[in-house]
């Protein structure tokens, strides 16, 4: 009788452990309630910040949805709707604020993977960060300003 109802309970366990694993890579809502702040902590910082210049009109492109939930070079999962960049030189943590050069909208990102490995790019943004950056309804690449956000 035990059997039985282990039988019966073993596809319900296998689910439920599935679902569990998609729930870790989906952004849960206490993830974006510490985004809303970063970006006021961000606000706030602009008075104070000490900025280095890094590039001037640097190329800039965004991932691909495809990489969504893989393992950066940092080791942390990308996830297209945090603020995050890559980068092929400046160490992972490092704060950049970057600006349009055509719509001067200014976005904080963090560095936390690789690339890009194409030579006429200088950055990849998550797509959050580019259309922040970006003109409305505008894809592909953009023409960024980089500086290094210094403590």
């Amino acid at each position: 009788m035990k059997m039985k109802k282990f039988i019966y309970l073993l596809p319900l366990l296998v689910v439920l452990f599935f679902q569990k694993e998609n729930l870790k890579m989906t952004p849960s809502k206490e993830k974006q309630k510490t985004k809303v702040v970063d970006t006021i902590k961000n606000d706030t910082l602009k008075a104070a910040e000490k900025l280095e210049m890094y590039h001037k009109g640097a190329h800039a492109s965004y991932y691909a949805n495809k990489f969504n939930g893989r393992r950066t070079a940092s080791g942390a999962r990308f996830n297209n709707n945090d603020m995050t960049c890559a980068h092929r030189k400046l160490p992972f943590g490092t704060k950049l604020k970057v600006t349009g050069v055509k719509t001067k909208k200014v976005v904080y990102v963090t560095v936390t993977d690789r690339g890009p490995f194409v030579k006429t790019k200088h950055i990849d943004l998550s797509r959050k960060a580019f259309m922040a950056v970006a003109p409305k309804s505008y894809g592909g690449h953009i023409e960024v300003d980089l500086e290094i956000v210094k403590k």
